[in-house]
């Protein structure tokens, strides 16, 4: 008997890395799942691999009709909709402000800030319906970047501050009926992707040495699987287990917020 047994989720980004975990961990505690997945090689797999437990929509979180679809779709499906979790996201390789090609300023700034921020908020608009139904819940993938600097450029950092004003905005104006709260992982190798506008949608924050990194940097001195973090949102996703929490973001970047990344971060060369 799973914490969610009973219960129908969507997961953006479900397809590789983190939002792959959960799709995995969800439907162990029991839940079935809509996927709004962009690659339809990893869309395939999901297909494949969890059969009439999990539903995928080929589509792009920045797009509102297809955020509508993937509700629709696993309504259709499933019944209800108890749980929609943002998680598409892209990393901008931490690339600082002064290395930002200026004539891509406007274009990468749209990039990241429609994947991060505007695709979260346009599938929280379609689901927020069902969600109501069901007395459902939000959960938003925030990061260590949401609370820290270092985490990422300014790209990423403003957007991760930003799903964080969104978190605490959403869980005023959804009360009493939805829950709105999310989860702030540290680092972990995954298929976490850059943006085009910098040529990196074809490159992986797995290519870098972020093991080394993150053991030396958090108290916990340990690089987590995506696994590792799913278990934060399944306790969010339980209403018998987190009926009295909106508007919180669990941190579980590993002890960052003890330790602070300054260290690893660099001086300017101003």
């Amino acid at each position: 008997m799973g914490w969610l047994d009973g219960n129908a989720a969507i997961i953006t980004g479900g397809g590789s890395g983190l939002g792959l975990a959960l799709v995995h961990r969800f439907v162990a505690e029991g839940a079935n799942v809509g996927v709004l997945e962009r690659s339809p090689e990893k869309a395939d797999k999901l297909r494949a691999e969890f059969g009439d437990a999990v539903v995928v929509i080929e589509g792009d979180v920045t797009r509102f009709r297809d955020n509508v679809e993937v509700v629709a779709r696993t309504v259709d499906r499933f019944g209800r909709l108890d749980t929609f979790v943002g998680n598409a996201a892209i990393w901008d390789f931490s690339t600082r402000l002064l290395d930002l090609p200026e004539d891509k300023l406007d274009e990468l700034f749209d990039e990241v800030f429609h994947i991060n921020v505007k695709g979260y908020l346009l599938g929280a608009r379609a689901a927020i319906g069902e969600l109501a139904k069901t007395g459902g819940s939000v959960i938003f993938t925030a990061s260590n970047a949401a609370f820290y600097a270092g985490g990422g450029g300014p790209l990423y950092t403003a957007s991760k501050h930003a799903v964080r004003g969104l978190i605490t905005q959403l869980a005023f104006e959804f009360a009493p009926k939805v829950r709105v709260n999310g989860v702030a992982p540290g680092g972990m190798l995954t298929d976490l992707r850059g943006p085009g506008a910098l040529g990196l949608d074809g490159t992986s924050i797995s290519s870098l040495p972020i093991a080394e990194l993150v053991k030396t940097c958090t108290p916990l001195q340990t690089l987590p699987e995506p696994a590792d973090y799913t278990g934060h949102y399944v306790l969010l996703a339980s209403k018998a287990n987190s009926s009295t929490a909106t508007g919180a973001v669990i941190n579980c970047d590993g002890g960052l917020g003890v330790r602070g990344i300054g260290a690893i971060a660099g001086g300017s060369d101003l």
